[in-house]
């Protein structure tokens, strides 16, 4: 009889994604389904670098560098100079995707049976990403009563073993919308250095920090070696999928070994470097309408929820998503419910279900992530059908 990999029967399933047939089936039923389960906005990809492609007039789309295009590295010198962060072009690595700059961290700096440290409730793909590279995850929790914010040290120091050799950050995180403060980017230094551990620093959100400074890790003096950034392009510029991300390092070694595993997937996509490195020639105040336009959206869905009955969700100080607690029995199930029984003038919402970004089991049962990639009528729509479930659904907790 043939079986499937016990590292495919142990991979989870996306808590973003599985919820994906009940929507479709909703939708077969003429029900207009509001998506804010999932981080792909609709504001327009930039037209100077949809262009770019359309106008190349190259006649063979060839492999590029296994590293990508030294001249989009090249750019990315001038992009990561502008937002603080000195590299050279040989200390950055075109990825497909930030997903595979994560893969890419994992596989050269940890092996089979390793520890990685993550705060939670952290990006669900976290876990695909240990599962496929046989790494565990150490979840340490932060809670929405304090918006999310770094546990504390000492929580670090009681799970660290001879096994752990990184600490996972996203910042601004996803799923929670936190951003980590200057002070709480100098405890991971210093935990690090003392631990001799990588600190894997994902920055897709970098653009979007509403209150407060954006500090990266590899601004942190004396950690350069340690510091792995995993970048990408699909949130910065609303190219999702364009699928190109970059793993940045100076640590040589990680580059290196990073580079066989490059080589061995042989070059990131061809026609979406040219949109990437179009996209460097933006000029910066690109970045002022989107930004204004996402935290127009943070503030109005924020406003709506903690209008509601029972429910709690602090303020996002970046990225476009927030965690929000409700009264509910069952967040799986609230979410499937959503889409399966109910709907208020054909229309329903979205949500993921936030057990999913939890390692802790039990944790996150009442909690769900919603991402405010939709304008602000979207929104209130969608929060018009939430407050209306909320009054319906048989499992509420009173």
């Amino acid at each position: 009889m043939l079986t499937i990999s016990e590292r495919g029967t142990a991979m989870p399933a996306s808590p973003i994604r599985k919820l994906v047939p009940f929507a479709e089936a909703a939708k077969k039923k003429g029900t207009k389904v509001y998506h804010l389960n999932i981080g792909q906005p609709d504001i327009e990809t930039p037209a100077e670098i949809m262009d770019a492609v359309k106008n190349t007039d190259m006649k063979v789309l060839e492999y590029s560098h296994s590293a990508g295009n030294e001249s989009y590295r090249r750019k990315l010198v001038e992009y990561y100079k502008r937002v603080g962060i000195d590299v050279t072009h040989d200390q950055i690595m075109i990825t497909a995707g930030g997903s595979e700059a994560i893969l890419f961290g994992f596989f050269s700096c940890l092996n089979p049976g390793d520890e990685v440290i993550i705060p939670e409730p952290f990006y669900a793909n976290y876990n695909g990403f240990a599962c496929t590279a046989g790494v565990n995850v150490v979840p340490i929790t932060s809670y929405i009563e304090t918006g999310f914010a770094l546990p504390p040290i000492e929580d670090f120091e009681k799970v660290i073993t001879s096994k752990t050799k990184a600490i996972v950050v996203c910042n601004p995180n996803n799923p929670t919308g936190y951003l980590y403060s200057r002070e709480e980017m100098e405890a991971l230094k210093n935990i690090c250095l003392k631990h001799n551990l990588y600190l894997f620093s994902d920055e897709a959100y970098r653009e979007f920090c509403y209150d407060g400074e954006y500090i990266s890790a590899m601004q942190l003096e004396g950690l350069e070696e340690h510091v792995v950034l995993m970048d990408t392009i699909s949130k910065r510029y609303s190219a999702c999928g364009a699928r190109i991300g970059a793993l940045v390092t100076k640590n040589k070694a990680v580059y290196d070994t990073a580079m066989k595993f490059a080589q061995a997937r042989l070059s990131p996509p061809g026609l979406a470097q040219i949109l990437g490195e179009a996209a460097v020639d933006l000029p910066e105040s690109y970045f002022d309408a989107p930004k204004a336009e996402y935290l127009h959206r943070r503030d109005t869905l924020i406003k709506r929820l903690n209008a509601m009955p029972g429910v709690f969700c602090p303020t996002p100080g970046g990225a476009f998503y927030a965690i929000a607690r409700l009264p509910i029995d069952d967040a799986d199930k609230f979410c499937q419910w959503l889409l399966e029984s109910f709907s208020h003038n054909n229309q329903t919402v979205m949500l993921a279900p936030a057990t999913g970004f939890y390692g802790t089991p039990g944790l996150g049962k009442n909690e769900v992530r919603l991402a405010y990639v939709l304008n602000a009528d979207a929104i209130n729509a969608a929060m018009d059908c939430l407050e209306k479930a909320l009054k319906q659904y048989p499992g509420i907790v009173k």
